[in-house]
């Protein structure tokens, strides 16, 4: 597809928006001023090893649909990338290095934008405004802007943080059961019948739990028992109060802190719902009274969809990031 000219079929320039994830990889191509024309996701998430994420894997899944997509819209290729990539920041050298590369030569791609899967969740959520995102699921991060430079708070993995997260309501919720089983202080009888429905008894949790590398996807799975109990249960109510305690203050911590700034919520630990949101919000309300909560426009895959139409129309106004967000030397106009 290299020698092809990049057109749709009314000769317009199209891009294509990549979403990279755990649970696999969403692939969008379209059109500046035509938005979005058509979608494909795969279910394999890409590798990781010693070099960190694999961007020859990461090809291999996206080639061929996005030969599909052009078949389907005739954007062939797209004339700009935007790939937004869980883990970028911490193990993305290699995608840094080698992807900007592979996308020329095998997609005719020729302006490129990599960015950290906090960074389209914020621009997916905000767009290119001064604010704060909360993103939060198995694991949780905050990111914010003034539009000049990044801020993150907290993503440090279920082990040395991601406080507020899935996995930490999960945990604690757990912790509280067999402090219950054990007859200590601070049990709750509600989520020790729960845990023991979802897990089996007690003493063979551990057994269970500390040999898998999914661990922290486990212990999430335990978050909404956690909220089911809340409005009964006054251990697990003070468990999405502390949760909602941290989650404000990494907002805080990211938030700039002139004017007036936005702060929304994405990922999925919120469809939780009120046991979850209405401490959250008296939590922002107290740390952030300059701030303003609004609905997030849309979610990771939509952030790389404004990243690649802005930086096909030199209009990418958001601060560029050798780790958050990278344009390659070469690859951005």
């Amino acid at each position: 597809m290299t020698d092809r000219v990049a057109s749709d079929a009314d000769g317009a320039a199209g891009f294509l928006a990549v979403d990279s994830g755990g649970s696999g990889l969403r692939v969008v191509v379209g059109v500046p001023g035509r938005g979005p024309l058509a979608q494909r996701a795969s279910k394999e998430p890409v590798r990781t090893g010693a070099r960190g994420i694999d961007p020859e894997h990461l090809m291999r899944q996206l080639l061929p649909m996005a030969e599909s997509l052009a078949a389907e819209t005739g954007v062939v290729p797209a004339v700009t990338a935007a790939v937004g990539a869980a883990g970028l920041a911490t193990l993305g050298d290699a995608l840094r290095a080698e992807l900007p590369g592979l996308l020329a030569r095998e997609l005719g791609v020729r302006r490129v934008a990599l960015a950290a899967d906090a960074v389209t969740a914020y621009v997916g959520a905000l767009g290119p405004r001064p604010g704060a995102v909360l993103a939060a699921g198995t694991g949780l991060i905050a990111l914010g802007t003034d539009l000049t430079r990044w801020r993150r708070a907290d993503g440090w993995g279920h082990l040395l943080g991601d406080c507020g997260s899935g996995a930490w309501i999960g945990r604690a919720g757990l912790e509280a059961a067999l402090r219950a089983h054990d007859g200590r202080a601070g049990g709750s009888a509600a989520l020790l019948a729960r845990a023991e429905e979802m897990f089996g008894p007690m003493p063979e949790l551990p057994g269970k739990l500390y040999p898998r590398s999914d661990r922290a996807a486990v212990l999430a799975s335990f978050a909404p028992q956690v909220a089911a109990c809340a409005s009964d249960d006054p251990v697990a109510a003070g468990v999405l109060r502390a949760a909602a305690r941290h989650m404000a203050e990494s907002a805080a911590a990211v938030c700039p802190p002139a004017g007036e700034p936005l702060i929304a919520l994405t990922g999925g630990l919120f469809k939780m719902g009120e046991p979850l949101l209405a401490p959250l919000k008296d939590e922002l309300a107290a740390r952030l009274p300059q701030a303003r909560q609004v609905a997030a426009e849309g979610d990771p895959l939509h952030g790389s969809v404004r990243i690649a139409t802005d930086l096909a129309r030199g209009a990418l106004a958001l601060p560029a990031d050798d780790t958050m967000l990278y344009v390659p030397p070469g690859y951005g106009s």
